[in-house]
């Protein structure tokens, strides 16, 4: 494994970490979610292992908020910066995403695959959704996140508190209260969470805002345990519903690993070795294209 610093646009420096097979030309690079790190979602560790065996790279891209607090700096002044899910700016979903396309580019990968876990996979949503980047010839979305079920916990009470903060100048400061129950951040991060569209793209039901995903032009795999319980106890529902709203749905995999949840416990290998057929499949379809001069 080898530690990258990745420097966005804003000079703000991400921590990924690339796990290298000898010789590869095809990367996937997976964008974390909130508290998305190794500790928490250690299939990671899983996926690189096997990929690389397979002959194939792997990024593990952390982002903004794949912990509460991480420490790092900007390229750009020189100065410490500490960013985490503490004050995480979802407009900056675009410039993240790209600064680890534009390092897997440079390094010369000729077939770039993008995924994401979780809140991860909301932002390659958005991301893919503005931007037909041609770089990047598959997604794969790993359990995307359901937002209106992470907020079902959040009072009126405090959603009006958040908005009072916001609305008086004083975005930047903490909030007196857990978010969610369980994340300690700024005023202005919570009320992206709560008031914004830019990662709630993806829900149960049929009838809601699936712009985002309805504007994706690119081919690719959704994956979901089938013990997710961000979906109301539907997980093949939820998966299918967010397919048939996209102009892909007929060339796109649906994959369910079977009596495991949101970050696959107990079928972290199992998830790992869906993603390397997934991979391997798409690599070999892509030769016999060639050939035949499709």
């Amino acid at each position: 494994m080898k530690k990258l610093d990745i420097a966005t646009k804003r000079g703000t420096v991400l921590n990924g970490v690339l796990f290298e097979a000898k010789g590869a030309d095809t990367v996937v690079i997976a964008i974390t979610g909130i508290h998305g790190n190794f500790n928490s979602n250690p299939f990671y560790y899983n996926i690189g292992d096997t990929l690389t065996e397979g002959g194939i790279d792997f990024i593990y891209a952390q982002t903004n908020d794949a912990s509460s607090q991480i420490q790092t700096f900007n390229a750009k002044t020189g100065k410490k910066e500490i960013i985490g899910s503490w004050n995480e700016d979802f407009k900056h979903t675009d410039e993240d995403i790209e600064a680890y396309l534009d390092f897997a580019e440079k390094s010369g990968y000729k077939y770039i695959i993008l995924a994401g876990h979780s809140l991860g996979a909301n932002k390659v949503i958005y991301y893919l959704s503005r931007h037909h980047d041609q770089r990047v010839k598959h997604f794969i979305f790993l359990s995307p996140a359901n937002l209106s079920y992470m907020m079902q916990g959040v009072t009126d009470m405090e959603k009006e508190m958040i908005r009072e903060q916001v609305k008086r100048g004083d975005g930047q400061k903490m909030l007196p209260f857990y978010f969610m129950g369980w994340v300690s951040c700024v005023a202005d991060t919570a009320y992206q969470w709560l008031f914004t569209n830019i990662l709630n793209n993806v829900h149960v039901e049929a009838d809601q805002d699936f712009s985002q995903v309805s504007g994706i032009t690119h081919t690719g795999a959704l994956v979901i345990g089938t013990y997710d319980n961000f979906t109301y106890g539907d997980p093949s529902g939820f998966l299918r519903n967010i397919n048939e709203h996209m102009p892909t749905a007929r060339e796109n995999k649906l994959i369910f690993i079977e009596k495991t949840g949101h970050t696959y416990q107990q079928k972290e290998q199992e998830l790992a070795d869906a993603i390397l057929k997934l991979v391997q499949d798409w690599l070999y379809n892509s030769d016999i294209a060639k050939v035949s001069g499709i």
